[in-house]
């Protein structure tokens, strides 16, 4: 397994993440079948685990708790924190008061005295990001955390995050977490230059594209959750039948190159100059045998040359897919004066 170090923390990491979203009741409820999914990706080289404390409502980080029990001092651990983990509205965003009560049930569910990574999940519109970044280097100094991170910010808030942390002495965002795959390429244009301008690490999510790139011929096919998803998946919509015929087209080419279509979704991502590692959100202990066994496929540039004319740098083939919104996409009010 290909070893990169993460930005300038100094932390080596495998360019293999494994995504803990599947484990607990959002997909995979036996523990146990988690747990050894767990195990044999650090039994491959694979020493990078993301979780969250919104997935499963903290089963996740309780599932990967265990699995990591007794080989802590080999595992690169990273959570987040920051999205509603309950009804009541200071139970989420950035709020010093919720950041470290949120790093203490972590620690908790996680069972270890310490987070290598700990990651603001999404943006906070209503806290200033000074109080944010206060409140983590507190925990940084206090020894509960490494490093701290980001995910799906846009470009012009990661700057900022970055110039207020210069200008109050704080600890800065050493990484961001955003989603790259395929067929959502938005973050080329901006995300990715900037973070790489700051010397951030990135770790990426949703290489498959939420089940898109997997192979199946339906990508809802067997999910519930994915077709709640709705629109994301709705063969009527315009974009969306533009995404299988760019699906069809890079199968073809995946079939071409000798290598399963999610073993090329995978290795294009890595490609990318900014890009440390790639989250894999795998439900299926043979879905993430196959990945690990091709994980040293790379891309030739007449491979790439192609991906780029079946998707064009820096586009998302389905804007409604993306998930770093501008705050004028999200807070209608800053329309009015």
């Amino acid at each position: 397994m290909e070893q990169r170090v993460l930005g300038t923390t100094g932390i080596t990491v495998s360019s293999y993440a494994l995504g803990a979203m599947t484990f607990g009741s959002f997909s995979i409820g036996d523990h146990d079948e988690s747990v050894r999914m767990i195990h044999t990706a650090l039994d491959a080289g694979i020493n990078f685990i993301d979780t969250a404390d919104i997935y499963s409502q903290g089963e996740s980080e309780v599932i990967v708790g265990k699995a990591i029990k007794g080989r802590r001092d080999d595992v690169v651990l990273a959570t987040k924190f920051g999205l509603p983990v309950g009804d009541d509205p200071n139970t989420r965003g950035g709020a010093a008061r919720w950041v470290k009560r949120a790093v203490e049930d972590s620690l908790r569910r996680l069972d270890v005295d310490h987070i290598d990574l700990y990651q603001m999940h999404r943006p906070d519109q209503h806290t200033d990001i000074d109080d944010t970044l206060a409140a983590l280097t507190d925990l940084v100094r206090a020894g509960k955390v490494r490093s701290i991170g980001s995910s799906a910010f846009p470009a012009s808030e990661i700057v900022e995050a970055q110039w207020v942390a210069e200008k109050r002495g704080h600890q800065r965002f050493r990484t961001e977490q955003p989603q790259y795959s395929l067929l959502d390429r938005a973050i080329e244009a901006d995300v990715l230059p900037t973070v790489h301008r700051h010397g951030m690490g990135v770790l990426t999510w949703s290489p498959l594209a939420g089940g898109w790139l997997s192979g199946r011929v339906d990508p809802a096919a067997g999910s519930a959750t994915r077709a709640a998803w709705g629109g994301m998946f709705d063969r009527e919509d315009r974009d969306n039948q533009a995404k299988l015929a760019a699906v069809e087209q890079f199968a073809e080419l995946a079939a071409e190159a000798g290598v399963p279509l999610p073993t090329l979704a995978t290795a294009f991502v890595l490609n990318h100059p900014a890009v440390t590692s790639v989250l894999l959100g795998v439900s299926k202990p043979q879905h993430l045998a196959s990945l690990i066994e091709h994980s040293g496929f790379r891309l030739t540039e007449d491979v790439l040359d192609r991906i780029d004319e079946i998707v064009h740098p820096g586009t998302n083939v389905r804007q409604k897919d993306a998930f770093i919104l501008t705050p004028v996409i999200q807070d209608k009010r800053l329309r009015r004066r």
